[in-house]
């Protein structure tokens, strides 16, 4: 027989013609009919296209959004964090003035003046301590005692 003959008839086996396919065309052609035969309604199709078009602007918004968030966020934390070192050094400074103003004061050594400085340190408004204990004798000798010191 003639080769481009038997190319044309296919081939035979135990008495039976075949056609041989060349390619994965005419495999896959079960597969894709079967795909179209379980293939979804046209408006179901059409309804996951729009929900995956929907879901896709608002993931893309919230993105934008957050990092709005956080940049707003982040401008925010250095401000406070500037507000709070200044506040830091206006109370270091404030304290640093207190302390060298009380060291000053009691180290002056002039007689008579002892009861003085208690009194000074002392809080002798009884409307400020309404949480505390009742010291209003306690006051009444300081005061006393600031007036009329003891003699020795």
């Amino acid at each position: 027989m003639d080769p481009a003959g038997s190319e044309d008839m296919g081939t035979t086996i135990n008495g039976d013609v075949f056609q041989e396919a060349n390619g994965p065309a005419d495999g896959y052609a079960a597969i894709a009919q079967a795909d179209r035969l379980t293939q979804e309604p046209e408006s179901i199709r059409k309804w996951r296209e729009e929900q995956r078009k929907r879901l896709q602007e608002l993931d893309a918004a919230s993105k934008v959004t957050e990092q709005e968030w956080r940049e707003k966020a982040k401008k925010d934390l250095e401000e406070w964090n500037q507000r709070q070192s200044e506040q830091v050094e206006k109370n270091k400074i404030n304290n640093r003035a207190s302390e060298e103003a009380f060291v000053k004061e009691s180290e002056e050594d002039s007689p008579g003046t002892e009861w003085e400085k208690v009194a000074q340190l002392c809080d002798f408004n009884p409307k400020s301590s309404k949480q505390c204990k009742d010291v209003s004798r306690l006051r009444s000798v300081l005061m006393s005692l600031k007036q009329t010191p003891l003699s020795r």
